[in-house]
């Protein structure tokens, strides 16, 4: 894992910048889960680089690209998963390093990510994947960005504890998105051909305990090909690290970690001399495709060793955005209080 994090490290550039590789394109979502993977290496100084470089670039709405290259927009396309995941990656950030200044500095950029989240929220209690060009949320929702937008919810409640801040309307956000997410799959596109629809309820946390594991069970013989990992897509014939990765995760969550180890074990084939990750596998033709390593492959596999081995402050996120169990402490009223739902300082 530390080679594997020296592989991330080695893709960011001098002004923080997290990309996908070197010279490559960065995505605000993917850029976060590159950076908590470099906090689960204890490399906090590039992790929180990385999050003040989103943070510069933050729109006045709270949006963000869709895309950037060399700095500049590419992809202009205001997102909801993109808006909403720094929430995350500082709840993460704040587990693994107590930096109590990094929290209090992107506290206004997460709320605000957040808060334009809450504005795309639709009737259904789904949240539009997009804004139109007029700024309209999009009527379209999509099951994968939605599931994170859960997670990223529930932990940016989790940073109003923490800050004094309380977000009332982020809560309702989150039940009604969690109703939908469990109660109402018409709310969403089909997009079932893609494993991410697949276990991705369960690793937002949406999904828990029996429904949880009957969601896992339902899909498995058609997304997972023994012994190489998780199909990214049902009817081809390719399998992709990540994924497979967050699969574990799920299943982590879900407390099937001897299966989460085995999804682990089985994508090691994709696994570079240097500790970086190759995309996926096209294993028809025995061949890599696409021909990259990327940063957020990477992170996939070392968000998941850390989830099973336990060996992090943040380990448990995907199982409880609290990260550790009752009876830690919680921010509230500027003062530390025994017996909360949060956190201890790492």
């Amino acid at each position: 894992m530390r080679a594997t994090v020296r592989a991330i490290a080695a893709e960011q550039q001098p002004d923080g910048a997290l990309p996908w590789f070197a010279g490559g394109q960065l995505d605000p979502w993917d850029s976060v889960e590159a950076a908590m993977a470099l906090d689960v290496g204890g490399a906090h100084a590039r992790a929180a680089a990385a999050y003040r470089w989103l943070a510069r670039r933050q729109r006045a709405d709270g949006s963000w690209a869709a895309e950037y290259r060399h700095g500049a927009e590419t992809a202009p396309a205001v997102e909801s998963n993109h808006a909403g995941y720094l929430a995350v990656g500082l709840w993460h950030s704040w587990l693994s390093s107590g930096d109590e200044q990094l929290v209090t500095e992107l506290w206004p950029a997460a709320r605000r990510g957040l808060d334009l989240v809450t504005r795309m929220q639709l009737p259904s209690g789904a949240v539009s994947w997009a804004l139109r060009p007029d700024g309209v949320p999009d009527g379209t929702a999509l099951l994968t960005g939605n599931a994170s937008l859960f997670q990223a919810l529930r932990c940016g409640v989790a940073l109003a504890a923490l800050t004094g801040e309380a977000q009332p309307d982020w809560e309702l956000a989150a039940d009604e998105l969690g109703t939908a997410l469990r109660e109402r799959p018409e709310a969403f596109a089909d997009r079932s051909r893609y494993s991410m629809d697949w276990y991705y309820p369960v690793l937002g946390g949406a999904l828990t305990g029996p429904a949880a594991t009957a969601r896992l069970a339902a899909g498995w013989d058609r997304f997972v090909v023994p012994g190489l990992g998780a199909r990214c897509v049902a009817d081809r014939p390719w399998v992709t690290g990540a994924e497979t990765c967050e699969l574990a995760l799920a299943l982590a969550a879900a407390g099937q970690r001897d299966a989460a180890a085995e999804q682990v074990a089985a994508m090691q084939h994709l696994r570079h001399d240097d500790g970086s990750y190759w995309t996926g596998l096209v294993y028809a033709d025995d061949a890599r495709w696409p021909v990259e390593r990327t940063t957020w492959t990477a992170a996939a596999v070392v968000l998941a060793v850390d989830a099973l081995c336990g060996a992090g402050p943040a380990s448990g996120l995907f199982a409880d955005p609290g990260g550790l169990p009752a009876g830690s402490t919680t921010a509230r009223d500027g003062g530390w209080v025994p017996g909360g739902a949060g956190t201890v300082r790492p």
